[in-house]
Formats: C-alpha cells, sequence, structure tokens
C-alpha cells in the first residue's frame, strides 16, 4: 500500500497551514491554521474492509520538568514517548482520499466532538490531556489537532501518518476512545499499512 499527501513530502517539513501553533511576531508562538493534510492512499489489499488513519508525534518529551520554561532547554537526549495527534477509524473500504481541512479547520478552544466525522469515526488525541489542566483550554479534543512541539525543544520532532487497511469494516469503539485504545482494537487485524513522516519544531535555533 501506498499513502502519499499534497500538503507535505514524506521527510519534509509540515508548512504551519497544517499546525497547532506557530511562531509569534512577540512572544513564542501563535495558534496556527490547524487544517488536517490532506491524505491519499493506493495499491490496497484484496480483502480491506475498511481503514483507520493514526498520526503520532514520537518525539514528546518525558517529562515536563523544562517544558516552555524561560532560560531552559528540553534536552535532546531526554527519553521520548508517543503523542496522538489524530485517531480516525472506521473509513469505507471504496474511500482513497481525505481533502486538507475537511477533518479539522482551526484551533477549537476545549477540543471538538468526538465522534462522527465527515469520513469515519474519530478519537480523542492527546491535547485532551495536555490542557486536562487549562481553565481556558481544558475539554475533550476529538479530531486532528496538529503539531505545536515545546518552543525550546533542543530535538526536530517527527509527525507520522500511517494508514492501516482492515479485514473488519468496523471497530468496536466508541466515546472517547484513544491512540492507543485504537492501536490495540486493530492488533490481528491489519492487511497492510503505510506511512508518511513529516517534520515540526518552534525552536528558532534549530529553524535557522
Amino acid at each position: 500500500m501506498k499513502l502519499r499527501s499534497e500538503s507535505f513530502t514524506d521527510g519534509d517539513r509540515i508548512p504551519g497551514e497544517f499546525a497547532f501553533c506557530v511562531p509569534a511576531d512577540e512572544g513564542h508562538v501563535t495558534f496556527a491554521p490547524n487544517r488536517n493534510p490532506h491524505l491519499a492512499w493506493s495499491d490496497v489489499p484484496e480483502g480491506t474492509k475498511s481503514f483507520a488513519i493514526i498520526c503520532h508525534d514520537s518525539d514528546v518529551p518525558s517529562k515536563g520538568d523544562d517544558v516552555n520554561r524561560e532560560d531552559r532547554s528540553v534536552p535532546a537526549a531526554l527519553p521520548r514517548v508517543d503523542f496522538f495527534h489524530w485517531v480516525l477509524i472506521n473509513l469505507p473500504a471504496g474511500l482513497r482520499e481525505i481533502g486538507a481541512g475537511t477533518h479539522s479547520d482551526g484551533v477549537t478552544a476545549r477540543g471538538k466532538s468526538p465522534g462522527p466525522a465527515p469520513a469515519g469515526k474519530q478519537g480523542i488525541n492527546d491535547y485532551t490531556n495536555w490542557f486536562a489542566g487549562d481553565a481556558d483550554m481544558s475539554g475533550d479534543y476529538g479530531g486532528y489537532d496538529g503539531p505545536c512541539p515545546p518552543w525550546n525543544d533542543e530535538l526536530l520532532h517527527h509527525y507520522h501518518f500511517t494508514i492501516y487497511a482492515l479485514d473488519i469494516e468496523s471497530l468496536n469503539l466508541d466515546g472517547n476512545f484513544t491512540g492507543q485504545l485504537a492501536r490495540e482494537a486493530i492488533r490481528g487485524h491489519i492487511l497492510a499499512e503505510a506511512s508518511l513522516t513529516g517534520t515540526y519544531t518552534l525552536n528558532p535555533r534549530l529553524k535557522a
């Protein structure tokens, strides 16, 4: 199976249009257009009954002690964990493309509702936990919300968009299901998969 995007090239930087945050003229960051990128896939295996898409950042700091703190930096050597940005399941077997901005277009304070989407069903992403203690932003963040890595992180972040061709029409997931739950649900049902990886940073030293 093959996966491509008109929004970014595999291995290259994701444009700010598809991010949650971009560098600010004053201060460190500001909200971005936060549109989901275009994705299209081909060479689908026979017997495919549905698709699932998961996007995760594999470079999130395992400890938040230094995250976004003045006069400090998040060391590149710090162990990293996965952070899920998009969990989309039950895409119909005949679908071959998702348009840019169809599943997210703008930052929504307190999040977007999970559940039925323009195509498929969306779970919650990990901004749900990230903003849990923020009075202005806390809520359930359903669907796609793009990159916003720590602006003082010494490590370039990698965002992996993976599509899975499955041998079942529907995953039995409802409500606020997470990326980890989706990974567990598709285990044993994957006929094929394909990935694209984009990079992103808000650290001006890395951009330079």
